[in-house]
C-alpha cells in the first residue's frame, strides 16, 4: 500500500464522511482510474512517425510503469490529412497501485518542478467529478531521460472519481494534498 492510499483510507476517508454527512464508507468519493494521453502531430512520413510515437510509449512507459496503447483514427479527416487508422498518440489506463503511485509522484515530485508553479486550476472539473490536468512538459518527471527526448511534449491527464459531485470531488483531491492554485481575494 502506497503512502497516500495509506493517507486517503485513515485521513480523507473520515474527514470527507464527518464533512459531508455521508454514513456509509463505500459512498465515499474514490478516485476509480487515471488515464494519461499524449497527442502526437503528425509527420508525413510513416517511418518518421512510428518512431516518434514509439519513443514516446517508451516514455509513458517509464512515468507510469504500464505499457501504453497506440490511439489510431477512426475516421478520415480530409482536411487535416488524416486516414481512418492513422496513429494519433499514446494513452494507458492506470487503476490500483499504478494509480495510487502515479499519483503520489504527480503530486509530490512532478507538479513542484513545474517552473513559476502556482497550483493547478480548480475549475477544470468536467460536472461529474472528473478532474482533468494538462501538463506542458513531460520531463517534470524524474525518469524521463533528457538524451532520449526527440521533442518536448505535453500530456493529459484524467482523474475518474466515483462520484458525481465537483464540489466532493475537489475536496477530496485537496485533501489528498492536490495543490490547487490560491484564489487572491
Amino acid at each position: 500500500m502506497t503512502e497516500i492510499q495509506k493517507h486517503y483510507q485513515e485521513t480523507v476517508v473520515p474527514a470527507l464522511m464527518k464533512e459531508f454527512g455521508i454514513t456509509n464508507a463505500f459512498a465515499v468519493p474514490r478516485l476509480r482510474k487515471v488515464v494519461i494521453n499524449v497527442g502526437v502531430t503528425q509527420p508525413q512520413d510513416p517511418r518518421a512517425r512510428k518512431q516518434i510515437l514509439e519513443n514516446v510509449r517508451d516514455q509513458i512507459k517509464v512515468i507510469t510503469g504500464q505499457q501504453p496503447v497506440i490511439t489510431k483514427a477512426s475516421k478520415s479527416i480530409a482536411s487535416f490529412k488524416l486516414r481512418a487508422g492513422d496513429p494519433l498518440g499514446v494513452k494507458v489506463t492506470l487503476r490500483g497501485t499504478y494509480m495510487w503511485e502515479f499519483l503520489q509522484k504527480l503530486i509530490s515530485v512532478a507538479l513542484p518542478r513545474v517552473k513559476d508553479f502556482r497550483g493547478v486550476s480548480s475549475k477544470s472539473f468536467d460536472g461529474t467529478g472528473t478532474y482533468s490536468l494538462g501538463i506542458e512538459e513531460q520531463i517534470i518527471f524524474p525518469e524521463i531521460e533528457y538524451d532520449k527526448i526527440d521533442s518536448i511534449r505535453g500530456l493529459q491527464v484524467i482523474m475518474v472519481t466515483t462520484t458525481e459531485s465537483d464540489e466532493q470531488s475537489r475536496r477530496m483531491f485537496a485533501l489528498l494534498g492536490m495543490p490547487f492554485e490560491k484564489k487572491d481575494n
